[in-house]
């Protein structure tokens, strides 16, 4: 049985302000459904992407801010973060890792180098950004991929 991904919910404190960050980055709109004061849902989708995110009032009770490490996928990371950057987000340099785990390092932590993959090789070239609530987002480089993830 195929099992596959279809959203990830993300805390945030301002719904509002959440959703325009998103879809100025050129997010789709999938739904926004008011119950009433104690629940709200809106549902946002990147661009080429099968899953989604979802946030609102009533649909978690993490922390704002509190998830990390979720990726977007592109293959061409100068690209990305040039687009990201005029559409308003916070982009980090692109980096690689010179140690493994570097790219969930903090800006500037140890281990992420300056400047894409030397040899660009697929996996290894990242750049990051937060959203308004510090939910921390990773941006991968892949151009081909490992057998059995096509």
């Amino acid at each position: 049985m195929d099992m596959k991904l279809e959203v990830v919910v993300v805390p945030v404190s301002d719904v509002d302000r959440a959703k325009q960050f998103y879809k100025a980055l050129g997010w789709r709109e999938d739904a926004d459904f008011v119950a009433d004061e104690n629940f709200r849902i809106v549902q946002l989708t990147p661009p080429g992407s099968a899953g989604s995110i979802q946030f609102g009032v009533g649909v978690t009770s993490a922390a704002p801010g509190s998830l990390q490490g979720l990726y977007l996928v592109v293959d061409d990371v100068e690209a990305a973060r040039a687009e990201l950057a005029e559409r308003g987000a916070k982009v980090s340099e692109i980096f690689h890792e010179a140690r493994l785990g570097a790219r969930f390092q903090p800006v500037g932590g140890a281990g992420r180098e300056p400047g894409p993959s030397p040899e660009r090789q697929t996996y290894a070239s990242f750049l990051s950004f937060d959203d308004p609530d510090g939910n921390g987002w990773i941006v991968q480089e892949i151009t081909s991929r490992l057998p059995g993830r096509e």
